[in-house]
């Protein structure tokens, strides 16, 4: 199993990169298209986590620019239904903080947002790895490092108040992080959340 590659920014493909090892192998990787590997420039030293597929007739090598977003394309692939395709599909339309957000949150739509992935495979998803996400992996809202620890606090309060008035906790959370002053109260950002999901 090849983890990591690193070596020279060789050339674009379709779809991905090329990287020159020491050992001058050119290696193909593909890359979510989003991937801020891209804005790498070819002759650089570039390091790329990787995951390597085999199957009968074919290896290949997916790459990914940390260690989050190669830890869930691998759990992604061993969902019913989501082959290496359509998880770097998702890993190109949504982040991998953003993936667990929506699946603690249960938001197929969000997930559906992919290309090639419809509602019935976004709520597959969610099924098999809601559970093997542990809380600790569900990334929450963090404040500004500048700003006091009431702000955190507040925005939770908020999101659980939004919970209870019915909204899902994926339009609370989004609500919430969306607001930009920090240091509020909670009601302060009830009431900012509320105008923002009208």
């Amino acid at each position: 199993m090849i983890r990591y590659v690193k070596g020279i920014y060789s050339m674009n493909i379709n779809g991905g990169i090329v990287v020159e090892t020491q050992s001058g192998l050119g290696l193909e990787i593909f890359l979510p298209a989003n991937s801020p590997i891209y804005r790498y420039g070819e002759g650089e030293t570039i390091m790329v986590y990787t995951s390597m597929i085999v199957k009968e007739d074919d290896i290949s090598l997916y790459g990914f620019h940390n260690r989050d977003n190669l830890e869930i394309f691998e759990r992604l692939i061993t969902v019913s239904g989501v082959g290496a395709k359509g998880a770097m599909s998702i890993l190109s339309t949504l982040e991998a903080a953003e993936l667990k957000r929506a699946i603690a949150f249960e938001d197929a739509k969000e997930i559906s947002r992919a290309n090639g992935i419809g509602k019935k495979t976004a709520e597959r998803i969610i099924l098999e790895l809601k559970d093997k996400l542990a809380k600790t992996d569900i990334p929450a809202y963090v404040p500004p490092a500048d700003t006091a620890d009431v702000s955190s606090d507040s925005r939770s309060e908020a999101i659980t108040a939004l919970v209870a008035l019915g909204y899902t906790k994926a339009e609370a959370f989004n609500a919430v992080a969306s607001i930009n002053d920090e240091g509020l109260s909670s009601e302060e950002y009830i009431k900012k959340a509320l105008k923002n999901l009208f």
